[in-house]
Protein backbone atom coordinates (compact mmCIF):
# COMPACT_ATOMS: atom_id res chain seq x y z
CA UNK A 1 0.00 0.00 0.00
CA UNK A 2 1.10 3.26 -0.66
CA UNK A 3 2.52 5.57 2.19
CA UNK A 4 3.65 9.01 3.18
CA UNK A 5 6.11 9.01 6.06
CA UNK A 6 7.58 13.14 6.87
CA UNK A 7 10.19 14.03 8.68
CA UNK A 8 12.30 16.70 10.00
CA UNK A 9 15.86 17.09 8.10
CA UNK A 10 17.19 17.28 11.25
CA UNK A 11 15.74 14.52 13.25
CA UNK A 12 15.75 10.47 11.29
CA UNK A 13 14.66 9.10 14.26
CA UNK A 14 10.80 10.22 14.73
CA UNK A 15 8.44 11.24 11.70
CA UNK A 16 6.30 14.33 12.36
CA UNK A 17 3.40 12.87 9.85
CA UNK A 18 2.29 9.48 8.40
CA UNK A 19 -0.51 7.81 6.28
CA UNK A 20 -1.77 5.25 3.61
CA UNK A 21 -4.60 7.02 2.60
CA UNK A 22 -4.29 8.03 -1.08
CA UNK A 23 -6.17 11.38 -1.00
CA UNK A 24 -4.44 12.22 2.60
CA UNK A 25 -0.75 11.74 0.10
CA UNK A 26 -2.15 13.85 -2.43
CA UNK A 27 -3.39 16.83 -0.47
CA UNK A 28 -0.02 16.70 1.57
CA UNK A 29 2.38 16.40 -1.54
CA UNK A 30 0.07 19.05 -3.46
CA UNK A 31 1.07 21.66 -1.16
CA UNK A 32 4.74 21.01 -1.96
CA UNK A 33 3.99 21.13 -5.50
CA UNK A 34 4.53 17.13 -6.15
CA UNK A 35 2.02 15.22 -8.42
CA UNK A 36 0.84 11.98 -6.76
CA UNK A 37 -2.35 10.17 -8.45
CA UNK A 38 -3.20 7.13 -9.47
CA UNK A 39 -3.98 5.68 -13.14
CA UNK A 40 -5.89 2.86 -14.14
CA UNK A 41 -5.10 0.71 -17.20
CA UNK A 42 -7.72 0.71 -20.49
CA UNK A 43 -7.04 -3.48 -20.37
CA UNK A 44 -5.58 -6.42 -18.59
CA UNK A 45 -1.52 -6.33 -19.22
CA UNK A 46 -1.31 -10.32 -17.72
CA UNK A 47 2.01 -10.96 -16.25
CA UNK A 48 4.95 -9.81 -17.91
CA UNK A 49 4.17 -7.30 -20.54
CA UNK A 50 6.24 -6.11 -23.25
CA UNK A 51 6.98 -2.24 -23.14
CA UNK A 52 4.93 -1.79 -25.75
CA UNK A 53 1.97 -3.16 -24.28
CA UNK A 54 2.64 -1.39 -21.24
CA UNK A 55 2.30 2.32 -23.22
CA UNK A 56 -0.40 1.30 -24.88
CA UNK A 57 -2.40 0.55 -21.87
CA UNK A 58 -2.14 3.75 -20.25
CA UNK A 59 -2.02 6.00 -23.57
CA UNK A 60 -4.60 7.94 -22.40
CA UNK A 61 -3.50 8.42 -19.16
CA UNK A 62 -0.21 9.47 -21.17
CA UNK A 63 -1.78 11.82 -23.45
CA UNK A 64 -3.47 13.79 -20.90
CA UNK A 65 -0.29 14.43 -19.04
CA UNK A 66 1.91 15.37 -22.52
CA UNK A 67 -1.04 17.74 -22.71
CA UNK A 68 -1.04 19.85 -20.23
CA UNK A 69 2.81 19.85 -19.49
CA UNK A 70 4.01 19.34 -22.72
CA UNK A 71 6.36 16.15 -22.09
CA UNK A 72 8.66 15.05 -24.62
CA UNK A 73 9.26 11.35 -24.65
CA UNK A 74 8.53 8.54 -22.22
CA UNK A 75 9.74 4.81 -22.05
CA UNK A 76 8.98 1.77 -19.88
CA UNK A 77 12.11 0.43 -17.32
CA UNK A 78 11.85 -2.72 -15.51
CA UNK A 79 14.30 -3.69 -12.86
CA UNK A 80 14.22 -6.91 -11.25
CA UNK A 81 15.85 -9.50 -8.57
CA UNK A 82 18.92 -11.09 -10.50
CA UNK A 83 19.67 -7.88 -12.80
CA UNK A 84 23.29 -7.19 -12.35
CA UNK A 85 23.94 -3.80 -12.08
CA UNK A 86 21.00 -3.84 -9.04
CA UNK A 87 23.60 -2.73 -6.18
CA UNK A 88 25.39 -0.26 -8.67
CA UNK A 89 22.03 1.44 -9.53
CA UNK A 90 20.52 0.78 -6.38
CA UNK A 91 23.78 2.97 -4.53
CA UNK A 92 23.62 5.61 -7.32
CA UNK A 93 20.22 6.52 -6.61
CA UNK A 94 20.34 6.67 -3.28
CA UNK A 95 22.77 9.52 -3.15
CA UNK A 96 20.85 12.91 -2.92
CA UNK A 97 20.58 14.20 -6.63
CA UNK A 98 18.24 17.17 -8.67
CA UNK A 99 17.31 16.91 -12.05
CA UNK A 100 16.78 19.93 -14.40
CA UNK A 101 13.41 18.65 -15.44
CA UNK A 102 10.46 17.02 -13.83
CA UNK A 103 11.10 13.33 -12.71
CA UNK A 104 7.82 11.54 -13.62
CA UNK A 105 7.45 8.08 -12.69
CA UNK A 106 4.50 5.99 -13.18
CA UNK A 107 4.46 2.36 -11.13
CA UNK A 108 2.89 -0.48 -13.50
CA UNK A 109 4.38 -3.07 -11.18
CA UNK A 110 6.43 -3.31 -8.11
CA UNK A 111 7.47 -0.90 -5.58
CA UNK A 112 10.26 2.17 -4.90
CA UNK A 113 10.73 4.76 -2.66
CA UNK A 114 11.33 8.23 -3.24
CA UNK A 115 12.57 10.75 -0.48
CA UNK A 116 12.55 14.61 -1.27
CA UNK A 117 14.57 17.33 0.95
CA UNK A 118 12.90 20.05 1.07
CA UNK A 119 11.48 22.90 3.57
CA UNK A 120 13.59 21.53 6.40
CA UNK A 121 11.50 17.97 5.92
CA UNK A 122 12.23 14.34 4.56
CA UNK A 123 9.06 13.23 2.92
CA UNK A 124 9.37 9.34 1.74
CA UNK A 125 7.01 8.65 -0.41
CA UNK A 126 6.32 4.94 -1.11
CA UNK A 127 5.29 4.14 -4.43
CA UNK A 128 3.23 1.01 -5.89
CA UNK A 129 1.27 -0.38 -8.32
CA UNK A 130 -1.06 2.53 -9.96
CA UNK A 131 0.98 4.94 -8.28
CA UNK A 132 1.95 8.51 -10.55
CA UNK A 133 4.34 10.88 -8.92
CA UNK A 134 6.10 13.91 -10.40
CA UNK A 135 8.80 15.24 -8.65
CA UNK A 136 9.53 19.19 -9.72
CA UNK A 137 12.39 20.05 -11.64
CA UNK A 138 15.36 21.25 -9.01
CA UNK A 139 14.16 19.15 -5.92
CA UNK A 140 16.68 18.01 -3.93
CA UNK A 141 15.56 13.87 -3.53
CA UNK A 142 16.81 10.30 -3.75
CA UNK A 143 15.47 6.88 -4.55
CA UNK A 144 15.62 3.39 -3.14
CA UNK A 145 14.22 0.20 -4.65
CA UNK A 146 14.95 -1.93 -2.43
CA UNK A 147 17.54 -4.80 -2.19
CA UNK A 148 15.81 -7.09 -4.57
CA UNK A 149 13.96 -4.46 -6.99
CA UNK A 150 11.25 -5.73 -9.13
CA UNK A 151 8.81 -3.17 -10.23
CA UNK A 152 8.29 -1.70 -13.99
CA UNK A 153 7.75 1.95 -14.44
CA UNK A 154 6.85 4.09 -17.19
CA UNK A 155 9.14 7.35 -17.01
CA UNK A 156 8.12 10.58 -18.70
CA UNK A 157 10.39 13.52 -20.11
CA UNK A 158 10.58 17.23 -20.94
CA UNK A 159 13.79 16.17 -22.38
CA UNK A 160 14.08 13.95 -25.45
CA UNK A 161 17.78 12.67 -24.22
CA UNK A 162 15.90 11.48 -20.82
CA UNK A 163 17.19 11.13 -17.41
CA UNK A 164 20.03 13.87 -16.44
CA UNK A 165 21.18 13.70 -12.19
CA UNK A 166 23.17 16.62 -10.68
CA UNK A 167 24.68 14.94 -7.63
CA UNK A 168 24.49 17.31 -4.46
CA UNK A 169 27.17 15.22 -2.57
CA UNK A 170 24.88 15.74 0.80
CA UNK A 171 25.45 12.30 2.41
CA UNK A 172 21.43 12.93 4.52
CA UNK A 173 20.48 9.92 2.70
CA UNK A 174 22.51 7.55 4.51
CA UNK A 175 20.43 8.98 7.96
CA UNK A 176 17.02 8.00 6.93
CA UNK A 177 15.33 4.76 7.00
CA UNK A 178 15.97 2.61 3.33
CA UNK A 179 13.37 0.59 1.59
CA UNK A 180 12.53 -2.78 3.18
CA UNK A 181 15.14 -2.36 5.94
Amino acid sequence: MSALTIFSDQDPSAPVWESRDGDAIAAELSKIDVRFERWQADRDLGENPQPQDVIAAYQHEIDKLVEEKGYQSWDVISMRPDNEQRTVLRTKFLSEHTHGEDEVRFFVEGAGLFCLHLNGKIFQILCEKNDLISVPANTRHWFDMGRSPSFTAIRVFDNPEGWVAHFTGDKIADDYPRMGE
